[in-house]
C-alpha cells in the first residue's frame, strides 16, 4: 500500500494523507468495506443449502450445485432438503458423511417451519434477530438485503456520474446556446414528477433490479451536471486551454484530457453523498411497495414490516440500526473525501 502511494502525484499523495488524518471518516471506510465484502458472500455466510457434504467418501457443495434425493440415496427426484431429518440420516448412517452448514442455516427466502410461536417470531439461538411476519429470517435477509442496496447505489452512482459529468462538460465547454437549451431542457426534465411515473410505470410492469435502475438513471444524472458545468465554464478560457487550442488539439481532447481532471476534484467530493442519496431512494420505494419484486431482500420492505407489526419491536429496531449504520459510515466517509480534497488543507 506504501509502495503504491509514492507512486502517486504530491497532490494526491497528500489528499491520502488528509484522508487518513480524518481517523472518522478513515475508520468507516475500514468497517464499511468489511461489511460489504462480507455481504458478496451472504451465500456462504447465510444459506439453507450446506457449504460441504461427504457421504460415502466424495464430497458435494450444495451450496453451488443442486442435488437430488437419489444422489444421497433417497427416493425422489426432487432437490435434497438437507434440513430433512431423513436426508441427514442417509448422509450421517448408511453414508457415514458429514454436514458442513453456514453460519445461518436460512437463506434471504427460507422459511422456517419449526417456531415456537406463531410469525413474526422474536430473536432466539436459531434466529438470532427474529423472523418477519412470513417466518423469513431477519439477518439473513438483512445481510442480503445490504448487499442488494450497496450494489444499486454502485452502479446507479457510478452510471449517473458518467452521465452528468458528460452532460455538464459539454453545457460548460461549449457554453452559448448549447448551453442554453440545454439548462431549459434540465429544468423541464426535472420537474417531472418521478415518483408519479414510478407508480405508473410499476402497474404496467413487474418493477426488477435493472428496470427500477433504468429508470431512476433517468433522472438521477443531473445531480452533478451543474457542478461540473461550473468548473466547465471556469476552465475553458485559462491560459492552458487557450495554448492547448492553439496548438491545434481538438475539443474532445481539451474537454476530457485537460479540463476534465480539474472538474473532477468537486465531482469526487460530492459522489459519496450521491451515493447515500441512492441508497435512502432505493429503501423508500420499497417501503412504498414499488421498488423490488415482492419476496426480494431490501431494508426498506423490512422498514414496512416493522411499521406494520409494531407488536414485533425487533423488526422496526433492526431496519433502523441497520440503515443508520449504512448512512453514517457513507456520510463520515464522504466528509472525510470532502476534506481531503479541500485547497485549503495543505498538510
Amino acid at each position: 500500500m506504501g509502495v503504491l502511494v509514492n507512486k502517486l502525484s504530491p497532490l494526491n499523495q497528500r489528499r491520502i494523507e488528509n484522508f487518513r488524518k480524518n481517523k472518522r471518516g478513515y475508520w468507516s471506510l475500514w468497517i464499511f468495506s468489511t461489511l460489504f465484502v462480507l455481504s458478496l458472500f451472504a451465500e456462504i455466510i447465510a444459506n439453507d443449502d450446506p457449504l460441504v457434504v461427504s457421504y460415502k467418501g466424495d464430497l458435494y457443495f450444495p451450496v453451488a450445485v443442486n442435488y437430488t434425493e437419489l444422489t444421497f440415496g433417497g427416493e425422489f427426484e426432487s432437490p435434497a432438503d438437507f434440513k430433512d431429518p431423513y436426508i441427514q440420516d442417509l448422509i450421517h448412517n448408511q453414508g457415514q458423511g458429514w454436514i458442513i452448514w453456514p453460519l445461518i442455516k436460512y437463506n434471504y427466502s427460507t422459511i422456517n417451519y419449526d417456531l415456537p410461536v406463531p410469525a413474526p417470531s422474536p430473536p432466539t439461538m436459531d434466529n438470532l434477530l427474529g423472523t418477519d411476519d412470513q417466518a423469513r429470517d431477519v439477518l439473513a435477509r438483512v445481510i442480503y438485503g445490504f448487499r442488494i442496496s450497496i450494489l444499486f447505489a454502485v452502479v446507479l452512482t457510478l452510471a449517473s456520474s458518467v452521465i452528468g459529468v458528460v452532460a455538464g462538460a459539454i453545457q460548460g465547454y461549449y457554453g452559448g446556446k448549447v448551453d442554453l437549451f440545454f439548462q431549459r431542457f434540465i429544468e423541464i426534465w426535472s420537474g417531472l414528477p418521478v415518483l408519479f411515473l414510478l407508480i405508473i410505470l410499476a402497474s404496467i410492469v413487474e418493477p426488477n433490479f435493472w428496470w427500477l435502475l433504468g429508470i431512476m438513471l433517468l433522472f438521477s444524472w443531473m445531480q452533478l451536471v451543474d457542478v461540473v458545468r461550473a468548473e466547465f465554464l471556469r476552465g475553458r478560457n485559462l491560459e492552458y486551454v487557450r495554448a492547448a487550442r492553439a496548438l491545434g488539439l481538438n475539443n474532445r481532447m481539451i474537454m476530457f484530457r485537460h479540463i476534465l481532471p480539474n472538474a473532477m476534484v468537486a465531482t469526487l467530493t460530492f459522489m459519496p453523498f450521491i451515493f447515500n442519496g441512492s441508497v435512502v431512494t432505493l429503501t423508500a420505494l420499497d417501503f412504498l411497495g414499488f421498488g423490488l419484486p415482492p419476496g426480494s431482500p431490501s431494508l426498506g420492505e423490512l422498514v414496512a414490516q416493522g411499521k406494520t407489526n409494531l407488536h414485533a419491536p425487533w423488526l422496526g429496531i433492526t431496519a433502523f440500526c441497520s440503515l443508520a449504520l449504512m448512512l453514517t459510515l457513507l456520510i463520515f466517509i464522504g466528509e472525510a473525501v470532502r476534506d481531503a480534497f479541500d485547497p485549503r488543507k495543505v498538510s
